[in-house]
Formats: C-alpha cells, sequence, structure tokens
C-alpha cells in the first residue's frame, strides 16, 4: 500500500509543483522540457528498458513518433489547465480520463461491457459535465472564459488519447519501459526543438530556476509511473483495489491540495462532480 500511496503524492504533486513555478514566475516550458531528461534518466536507470525490442520488424514506431509528440502537448495543457481552471478540475480531468478509455475500448478495442462498467461510464460522463460547468457572470460568460472549461477538457481527452496508444504499443508486444524510454526521450528532443524556436523569436532564454524545478518536476512524473507500477507488482491478485485506489487518491487528495494550499473555488455543480467521479472509478474498477 505504501506503494499507492506515494504513487498518488507523486501524481498531485506535479500539479502542485506546476502551480508553484507559475506564482514564481518560472517558464513552466521550460520546466516540461528537463521533466523529460530527468524522467528519461531515471527510465534507463531504474528499469532497464529491452531497447533491442524496438528493432523488431513489429515495433509500432508510428504510435511511438506519436506518443512522443502528444506527451509534451498534454503536459503543456495540463499546465494552462491548472493556471486557468485549478489543480482541483485538473487532476479530477486527468483521472476521468479513464471513461473515455474505456469508452474507446469498448467501441474500438472489442472489450466486452458489463453492467457495472456501463454504470460506472455513465456517472463518469455525467462527473465530466458537472466538473466543467462554471457559475455564470453578469456578462453572460463562464467565470474564468473558456479556457476555464476548454482545458480540463483538452486534459481528459489528451490522457485518455495517451491510454489508448499505450494500449496499442503493447498490444504489438513492445515492453512497457522501452515504450517509455523512447516517448521520453523523444519528448524531451521536441521540448528543446519548441525551446530552440522560442529563443530565435526573442522567448525566454534557459535559466537555472526552470532546470531545477524541471528537474524535480521530472523525478514526481516517473515515480507516479514508477510506484504505480511496483503497486502492481506488489498486489497482483488484485488489479482493482490497486486501479480504485490510485484514481480515487488522486481524486480526493488533488481536491485537499487545490481547496486548502491554493483556496481554490468550486460551485455547488463542481463539488457533485467529486463522489460522482469516485463511484464511477469504484464502479469501474469493479468491473476489472
Amino acid at each position: 500500500m505504501i506503494y499507492l500511496l506515494a504513487s498518488v503524492v507523486c501524481s498531485v504533486l506535479v500539479s502542485v509543483l506546476l502551480k508553484l513555478m507559475q506564482r514564481r514566475g518560472i517558464d513552466t516550458a521550460q520546466g516540461i522540457a528537463w521533466n523529460y531528461l530527468a524522467a528519461s534518466l531515471l527510465c534507463f536507470t531504474l528499469l532497464d528498458p529491452p531497447l533491442s525490442a524496438l528493432a523488431a520488424p513489429h515495433a509500432p514506431w508510428p504510435a511511438l513518433a506519436l506518443l512522443a509528440v502528444l506527451l509534451p502537448g498534454i503536459f503543456l495543457a495540463l499546465s494552462a489547465s491548472v493556471r486557468a481552471a485549478g489543480i482541483v478540475r485538473t487532476d479530477i480531468a486527468q483521472r476521468m480520463s479513464l471513461v473515455l478509455s474505456l469508452l474507446a475500448a469498448f467501441l474500438w478495442l472489442g472489450e466486452q461491457a458489463d453492467a457495472q462498467r456501463l454504470a460506472g461510464l455513465a456517472l463518469g460522463l455525467l462527473a465530466i459535465v458537472l466538473l466543467v460547468l462554471r457559475p455564470r457572470a453578469a456578462s453572460g460568460e463562464a467565470e474564468g472564459g473558456w479556457s476555464g472549461w476548454a482545458l480540463p477538457l483538452l486534459v481528459l481527452v489528451g490522457y485518455a488519447s495517451v491510454d489508448v496508444l499505450l494500449k496499442h504499443i503493447a498490444a504489438a508486444g513492445t515492453p512497457f519501459a522501452a515504450s517509455l524510454q523512447v516517448a521520453f526521450v523523444a519528448a524531451f528532443i521536441v521540448m528543446m526543438g519548441v525551446q530552440v524556436v522560442r529563443s530565435v523569436r526573442g522567448g525566454p532564454s534557459l535559466t537555472l530556476p526552470a532546470l531545477g524545478s524541471g528537474l524535480l518536476l521530472g523525478a514526481l512524473n516517473f515515480g507516479n509511473i514508477l510506484f504505480y507500477v511496483k503497486a502492481h507488482r506488489a498486489l497482483p491478485d488484485n488489479p482493482a483495489v490497486v486501479f480504485s485506489t490510485m484514481n480515487i487518491g488522486v481524486v480526493v487528495l488533488g481536491t485537499l491540495a487545490g481547496t486548502v494550499l491554493f483556496r481554490e473555488r468550486l460551485n455547488r455543480v463542481n463539488l457533485l462532480a467529486i463522489p460522482l467521479a469516485i463511484i464511477a472509478i469504484a464502479l469501474i474498477a469493479a468491473g476489472l
């Protein structure tokens, strides 16, 4: 259970660190670039990825290339969502991506639907709707503008897309550690290319605070993955326990972090999304 707790804490601390970077004026795009350097080094050192598997003729290189672009893009969206919508909405949206992943599994991957998971899917979709609803201001626009609901939705769709891609890559026989290693290295190259373009266009130069924050971000990002994998290995006969505890834990701890540490305010409709999300996760986990 200690691995699960560590994974939950690492996941929420990613959002907390992004929020703190934004408050201190540290360029989060640079931090996200360095994050992938740290994650790739930790992956290579701790997981010993079998890179020889990538030389196989059936290696899914198009999917890996898409993952290399999607990962940093979604991380940038995560950062923007934390800024515009807050940690609570962003972390719940990230976890509710499992609803779209499940829907994709039913529609395209041939997975069989049962009553429990269909109920979880329905409640999850309702929770998503309630999550992104914002109060109406006097002008008639939602509080916080379109970004207050569009960015969490982008995070939700993005993480669901990453999950579907990883399942596709795993189905092709590529070891998880090898696919992670390639994705992290390629994402780092993509993000450093972005930094070069920004610099040429007069954007911010590389800074030491961004480097330090980014390396810590990468350690937390990789720690979330590593401890989640270790939790599954420690509880091989209880995948539903690992799945539900991880996702519910992030929803609960993310809510506490956002409301207590950063005084984020939720309306009554948004608050209703939290228990619905927890029930949806529990129902989906029960069907595993």
